[in-house]
């Protein structure tokens, strides 16, 4: 027993994805292919993906939301737990990133569930808000630029339906939330978004020191 989160080493680790991430193989080559690019350490962790899969089957989600594709492990994971006629609207400004993603869900047999929407975020969702799609998600997902972290946030809340579920990633980020010397706008940004939900008394939370720390907000 134990009353605080375990410290997992590497060999604990890789038990950790030996027992619990049923990982299908289109995931595992498209986080292999990721792993050699520069930007990789944007890539979510496989046991991650697999927390967020069951999130979703749980929920028996079916209208899901993503703000920030990078190659696309996330929403491959998300769209595969979803029913055939589920929907995943995700947002993204990279056409190289999401040409990568665009194969896998292909490969995965998922691309009709997914519709991408290249550019800024923030006016995707605004455009979703315009189009009368507030309160009809029922999950979203958010892992793009931290400095807009709180308008990400806000957007996605008034998207959700009652009940629907937000998760907040790089929330941890790496230790940094913590280190009183690291200054930068995005550390500042996560600082603020983490008090943000601690105090809104609009949602039920919990921070899962997963990957680099997911923030789970259940809108009330």
């Amino acid at each position: 027993m134990s009353n605080k989160t375990l410290n997992v080493d590497a060999k604990l680790y890789d038990y950790l994805l030996t027992v619990s991430v049923r990982e299908p193989s289109v995931l595992a080559e498209l986080r292999e292919e990721t792993a050699r690019l520069p930007n990789a350490g944007m890539q979510i962790s496989p046991e991650q993906g697999a927390l967020m899969q069951l999130l979703v089957e749980v929920m028996g989600a079916r209208q899901c939301l993503e703000v920030g594709v990078f190659t696309g492990y996330s929403s491959t994971a998300v769209a595969l737990s979803l029913p055939a006629d589920g929907r995943l609207v995700a947002c993204d400004v990279s056409v190289e990133f999401t040409d990568v993603a665009r194969r896998y869900w292909r490969r995965a047999g998922v691309e009709e569930r997914i519709d991408l929407r290249l550019g800024p975020a923030l006016g995707t969702l605004d455009a979703l808000l315009e189009s009368g799609r507030a309160g009809t998600f029922d999950f979203a997902f958010i892992d793009a630029d931290k400095d807009n972290y709180f308008n990400y946030y806000e957007r996605c809340l008034k998207l959700l339906r009652p009940g629907g579920l937000l998760a907040v990633d790089n929330v941890l980020w790496e230790g940094n939330v913590v280190n009183p010397a690291d200054d930068r706008s995005s550390t500042r940004a996560i600082r603020a978004l983490n008090e943000v939900i601690r105090a809104d008394t609009r949602v039920t939370i919990s921070l899962v020191p997963i990957g680099d720390g997911l923030f789970l907000v259940r809108k009330r």
